[in-house]
């Protein structure tokens, strides 16, 4: 696979420019010149074989030499609402749910949680963008607004809803379970209380345990969203 890079303006026509961070790439870490081929995405699920065609202090011309439709998603639509644990915890997070092709997640805040800060919103967009860089994603998974634990377990519509919680059935269980979308919800570390439980339970979520050791936001996440989804078969969609 070429170097990707990725362009936050949609890819229009036969020339493209870049010059935000992945030009300052481009130029002062690549250290790509004219003539050189890269791969861009814009997230609208196709990749562009490209030609840096001028390089300039601050941004970098390409031609566009081919558009090729690349899918590269679950064919199970993946939601995750998780409380942010913090600092490069949750940069780790974003990560690992990225690659394992989640489609959107949701920061959630809960008795036990406060929100982050607005800040700290701005920079999950880049991890999602970085690893999808590197996991040749084409579509970026989406970061939600902030939402509170009963507004989350309240509105969400999938048929397969399954919130992480003691004594629920074992995740390994949930596999088989028929369904094209499917949401997963976290507490925090100190765990969700009696009242956010039994509010998930009365909305129709259904309980799984991650086994008998007490595992950090992001461990659970991670581990709970990769059993299911490669459990479930993560076949690749061919292009289009």
């Amino acid at each position: 696979m070429l170097r990707r890079y990725y362009s936050k303006a949609p890819i229009q026509g036969d020339s493209t420019r870049l010059d935000d961070a992945e030009a300052h790439h481009i130029l002062h870490v690549a250290r790509i010149q004219p003539g050189e081929f890269v791969t861009l995405f814009d997230g609208s699920g196709c990749e562009f074989t490209a030609v840096v065609a001028a390089c300039r202090r601050n941004e970098v011309e390409l031609t566009i030499n081919e558009r090729r439709p690349v899918c590269r998603e679950l064919a199970c639509t993946v939601t995750v609402g998780v409380p942010l644990p913090k600092g490069d915890r949750a940069r780790w997070l974003v990560e690992k749910l990225t690659e394992l092709g989640v489609s959107r997640m949701t920061p959630l805040t809960t008795t036990r949680t406060v929100a982050p800060r607005a800040s700290d919103q701005k920079k999950l967009a880049r991890y999602v963008i970085e690893a999808s860089k590197q996991c040749g994603r084409n579509i970026l998974m989406k970061i939600g607004p902030t939402t509170s634990w009963d507004a989350w377990v309240g509105q969400a519509a999938s048929s397969l809803r399954l919130v992480a919680h003691p004594g629920g059935e074992p995740v390994r269980n949930w596999i088989d379970e028929p369904g094209d979308a499917l949401t997963l919800a976290f507490g925090p570390e100190g765990g969700l209380t009696t009242t956010e439980a039994d509010a998930a339970r009365a909305a129709g979520w259904q309980t799984m345990d991650l086994g008998r050791r007490i595992l950090r936001i992001e461990t659970a996440a991670v581990a709970a969203a990769s059993t299911l989804t490669l459990g479930r078969g993560d076949m690749p969609h061919r292009s289009a």
